[in-house]
């Protein structure tokens, strides 16, 4: 049965990016022990990607020609529809998350749905009690400001926690069950 997981690094202090959508503070972290293997073991469960306009066009921008899911299917949320790399397999759609929940599972074919971001499109799925799993990487650092993690309409119920594990250069993993 397919989960809809939200798999993300986080500031110390919340955020997914800078207020300009900068991640440099977030690459200089590439590499680091054990995020490698807690990435690949994460993907190897994934069967649909979803994300956000804002991410669609990141990931245009920073991976030109080299679109880093080839054999994925991906479903972005936009109002606002783009190119599509070569030998992407890539959805637009825009409107209600409810809507479209069969179809990514569908399409996650057994497998997960990764809900890749950002924080908003996230928070739709949360605020309509379809996001599973809330897997976080926190990173050792303070932004201050920024594009926050998860910014729901209203508080949740209390999470159950799933697993945690200290990776290297200060980061930790966080696994939580939203809808115990």
């Amino acid at each position: 049965m397919s989960s809809l997981q939200y798999y993300v690094g986080a500031s110390l202090d919340g955020y997914i990016a800078t207020p300009d959508d900068d991640l440099a503070w977030l690459l200089q972290f590439d590499g680091f022990e054990g995020g490698k293997e807690s990435y690949d073991a994460f993907i190897e469960g994934v069967g649909c990607i979803v994300m956000g306009g804002e991410t669609y066009r990141w990931l245009l921008e920073h991976e030109p020609g080299n679109w880093p899911y080839p054999t994925t299917p991906c479903w972005v949320f936009t109002h606002h529809e783009g190119t599509v790399p070569k030998d992407a397999d890539i959805t637009f759609a825009h409107g209600d998350v409810r809507t479209f929940v069969g179809d990514l599972k569908a399409d996650a074919d057994g497998r997960n749905v990764w809900v890749v971001g950002g924080g908003n499109l996230a928070a739709q799925f949360a605020d309509a009690g379809l996001l599973d799993e809330l897997i976080v990487s926190v990173i050792p650092l303070i932004l201050g400001d920024g594009k926050p993690l998860l910014p729901l309409r209203k508080p949740t119920q209390p999470l159950e926690l799933v697993s945690s594990a200290a990776l290297g250069r200060g980061v930790v993993e966080l696994r939580y069950r939203l809808n115990p």
